[in-house]
């Protein structure tokens, strides 16, 4: 077993309060990631879970055994930084075993470790080498399996992927996922990139100011936001957000006000909406769709061809709204556009941000990363 619990963590630096009692959960073999803008508070929230700071207050459980006072050697967790942090002088194996040199491994059993870890991390070409002659995904790869080789009961990754380009930051999520489920383990991962989370995550947390806004899967998040944060940084693009009125509320859901005039009608749960509510309305950029007959209208800015898909950015009075349409569209720049979507794939939100209940469970919401790679094999087949 490899579980984390976090009861009412707090931290502060002087009188700043970072992050602000945080409870979590993290279960036997899940990837967790932690995910929010720049000073949410994620890397401080790891590395309290690492030992490398102290809990201002709270307890931190690994295991069952709480570690407040227990350092970061003996807490049985192996990080992953950023920098790759390699000895330039050593060879690939030695850096890979080095800590088990320090912890006075014999020397048998630490090439065992290192040599099964390089097959793991398809590094056995390299292990004579010194890091100046590698790449930047196989210095990472490195980083890796020096984790890997102290059979950790934790691992933790703080944003290894921010220094590589984007090619191989694809090809490491790819290599992540793999690893997590060849090891079986526990893994929490610490980024800013949504997409990241949203591809290799079991579960997210969003974080923004030292507060969870949400816990959940990849599909929980991205079809129900608990609030316009959520909803805001989860999806690429991000979901647009228009201001609309409510006309009224009933058991079949919100009846709108759109720019424009039209009324559209939102399945959610209106308690406590009353005509003439002020709401946000928000729909995703894939979930608008170009239509001659559509109750919004807008100028077109911006196209951006991607070849499969091209991302028309409209303006409509002051806003600008995100919509992904077929690579072939024929629209230009200036043209006017008219289009709608689908009321059941919309959002309402409240004045204090919040989202009104859905009245509709998406089928795949609840979704965890390896049963959408099992239905996606079982859907091959």
């Amino acid at each position: 077993m490899s579980t984390l619990q976090l009861k009412q963590i707090t931290k502060s630096f002087g009188e700043t309060d970072v992050i602000k009692g945080v409870d979590l959960e993290v279960n036997d073999r899940e990837f967790v990631v932690f995910v929010g803008p720049s000073g949410c508070g994620k890397s401080t929230l790891m590395r309290m879970i690492a030992g490398l700071e102290n809990a201002t207050s709270g307890d931190i459980v690994i295991d069952g055994q709480r570690v407040n006072e227990v350092g970061p050697a003996d807490r049985g967790l192996a990080m992953v930084f950023q920098s790759y942090a390699l000895y330039p002088h050593m060879t690939v194996e030695d850096n890979m075993g080095f800590s088990l040199r320090l912890a006075g491994v014999p020397k048998a059993e630490r090439r065992q470790k290192v040599l099964e870890a390089a097959r793991i991390l398809q590094l056995e070409p390299l292990l004579d080498r010194k890091p100046k002659a590698l790449s930047g995904g196989q210095r990472q790869r490195v980083a890796i399996g020096r984790a890997i080789v102290r059979n950790p009961s934790i691992f933790l990754f703080d944003e290894p992927l921010s220094n590589l380009d984007a090619a191989l930051r694809v090809q490491m999520r790819i290599e992540l996922a793999r690893l997590h489920e060849e090891l079986d383990a526990t893994m929490i991962y610490v980024t800013h990139d949504q997409i990241e989370a949203m591809t290799m995550a079991d579960k997210i947390v969003v974080l923004q100011g030292g507060v969870v806004e949400q816990v959940g899967s990849p599909m929980e998040l991205y079809h129900h936001p608990r609030n316009r944060f959520v909803a805001g940084f989860i999806g690429s693009p991000k979901m647009n957000f228009l201001p609309v009125e409510a006309t009224e509320a009933g058991a079949e859901g919100v009846s709108v006000r759109l720019p424009g005039g039209d009324v559209a009608r939102v399945p959610v749960a209106g308690e406590g909406v009353s005509p003439g509510t002020a709401l946000e309305l928000g729909i995703r950029p894939e979930h608008l769709v170009l239509d001659d007959q559509g109750p919004l209208r807008g100028e077109i800015q911006v196209l951006e061809r991607l070849g499969g898909q091209t991302s028309l950015y409209v303006a409509m009075g002051e806003q600008t709204v995100t919509i992904m349409a077929d690579g072939d569209v024929a629209h230009r720049v200036r043209d006017e556009v008219r289009f709608g979507f689908e009321p059941g794939r919309a959002h309402l939100f409240a004045a204090d941000g919040l989202a009104l209940p859905s009245l509709e469970a998406h089928p795949l919401a609840g979704l965890k990363r390896q049963d959408n790679r099992l239905a996606s094999d079982a859907g091959s087949e």
